[in-house]
């Protein structure tokens, strides 16, 4: 049985500071809504009301025309409401089992039913179409099967509206059609989906209808059918967003090689890479999850063990062992995963933009004043959005904690630059800051390298990109080369 939902003037307040203004709207059962909004919008607190992990402040949510007030996840999850969260919830040290049934455990009689949960979560885990054991620890999975497994854990508490937020962001083409196809079929089974996205054709893909927040209140929603991509991405932001990219500026054909690698090892994911990238151009990075991209720059980093390759930075051979060492040859590189790898969440931002560059301000003590000067610059530079520059970084949306992680890695002055999916989960118009901030850096003469899964962004902002497969380059394709159906087919073998 699907569930009807209605938000009636919900206002939220977090201490002074308000972040959602009287939205109300209704949802019908059995249909598939895009959520859509800047970071910051409210989307995902308005969620949290409803799944029970926030409350609001005032108004009225109804469920199946009765009001109810959720004081936990598990009293919604009881009504058969369930949010699968876009930072993922799962113990890593616990097998796939044992998370999906944590604090779920089925018993006979006083003992755990392990036979029953262990046949249930496979049976699960092969409707969402991954191929593991449900004894896998969760450690020895990657991004985009920890998102299956969030997926899988959702339908096994029986859900009847299904909230997910960013779900594709880890995932392949293919798992994001399999998803596609579930969510399909969930909903002819009945069950309402929320589905929050940044990927404009997605949610024109799969939705029945669009809903849009600004600045934390309701403005529009529509039948998607009605509703072009510029339409959406407009309402979201409130101007027209038609220039998403720059015009690309081709570095000058004299312009100095700024990195050189040269037979690249990683045990067990690269074999033998060479590039090289030249000062003021952008090199993307294309190919599949799995393909090495992320694990050949953590290898060049010293983030990660590699067994041959000469780097060359400059022109010069460097021998880097840690970040550290490749920030002071002139690179940075901003990891895909900014909450655990690129920013220290709970701390401030000062704190966090400076942490890299902390002896130019000790003289022998702190400057304090130099660093909240730099912080205030940096705001101004990056366009953060912070009411209060003194707050932690959790604190800051998704969108503005990627500006704030951008801001640190550049603090440094770097000559090479590399950014791992730089606009994962980040909204249209962070996007487009953030584009415009990439051809600014290679106009600068700096030399950018761009990792990303979206096609789109690469054909975008690059003046070549280098497609890998299984840990090998397959090809580097130059500007006149660029489009989507070369890239897919050198990533997936099929040139």
């Amino acid at each position: 049985m699907s569930l009807s939902i209605r938000f009636d003037d919900i206002r939220k307040d977090f201490g002074p500071v308000r972040v959602l203004h009287g939205v109300s709207f209704d949802l019908a059962p059995g249909r598939i809504y895009g959520l859509l909004g800047e970071n910051g919008a409210g989307k995902s607190t308005l969620m949290k009301i409803l799944a029970g992990y926030e409350s609001a402040t005032e108004g009225t949510l109804s469920v199946d025309g009765t009001a109810q007030h959720f004081t936990s996840s598990r009293d919604a999850e009881a009504a058969g409401i369930v949010l699968i969260h876009q930072e993922f919830n799962l113990a890593d040290h616990l097998s796939i089992v044992e998370n999906m049934y944590l604090g779920h455990e089925k018993k006979r009689g006083w003992l755990l039913d392990e036979g029953a949960m262990r046949k249930e979560a496979a049976r699960y885990l092969e409707q969402v179409g991954l191929k593991k054991s449900p004894d896998t620890q969760v450690r020895n999975l990657i991004v985009a099967e920890k998102q299956m497994v969030e997926i899988a854990k959702a339908l096994s508490r029986r859900a009847r509206f299904l909230i997910m937020d960013e779900p594709t962001a880890t995932l392949t083409p293919s798992e994001t059609e399999r998803l596609f196809t579930l969510m399909l079929k969930l909903k002819a089974d009945g069950v309402t989906i929320v589905y929050i996205s940044h990927k404009l054709d997605e949610v024109e893909h799969i939705t029945d209808e669009v809903i849009v927040m600004r600045d934390g209140r309701f403005v529009a929603r529509g039948e998607t059918s009605s509703l072009a991509r510029q339409q959406m991405a407009n309402l979201m932001v409130g101007r027209d967003v038609s220039d998403m990219f720059p015009d690309k500026t081709p570095p000058a054909p004299n312009a100095p090689i700024a990195m050189r690698v040269d037979g690249l090892v990683v045990p067990g994911w690269v074999e033998s890479l060479s590039f090289e990238v030249r000062a003021g151009e952008v090199l993307g990075f294309a190919g599949l999850v799995g393909a090495g991209r992320t694990e050949a720059f953590e290898a060049i980093l010293g983030l990660r063990k590699r067994t041959a390759g000469r780097i060359e930075l400059a022109g010069r051979a460097v021998d880097i062992h840690n970040p550290l060492d490749a920030m002071r040859h002139g690179l940075t590189y901003l990891s895909e995963d900014r909450k655990n790898k690129a920013l220290h969440v709970n701390l401030n931002l000062q704190d966090n933009l400076t942490l890299m560059t902390l002896d130019r301000y000790t003289h022998p003590l702190l400057d304090v004043k130099a660093e909240r000067a730099a912080l205030k610059a940096g705001i101004a530079e990056f366009g953060i959005r912070t009411g209060d520059p003194s707050i932690k970084a959790r604190m800051l949306s998704g969108g503005n904690q990627q500006k704030l992680a951008l801001a640190k890695f550049l603090h440094p002055d770097p000559n090479v630059i590399v950014l791992d999916e730089p606009t994962r989960g980040v909204d249209v118009g962070a996007k487009r800051d953030i584009y415009f901030l990439v051809h600014r850096l290679a106009a600068q003469g700096r030399a950018v390298i761009v990792i990303s899964s979206e096609l789109i962004e690469l054909i975008g902002l690059c003046h070549r990109v280098a497609v890998m497969r299984t840990g090998r380059l397959q090809t580097t394709l130059t500007l006149d080369q660029l489009t989507e159906e070369e890239l897919i087919a050198h990533a997936t073998g099929t040139h």
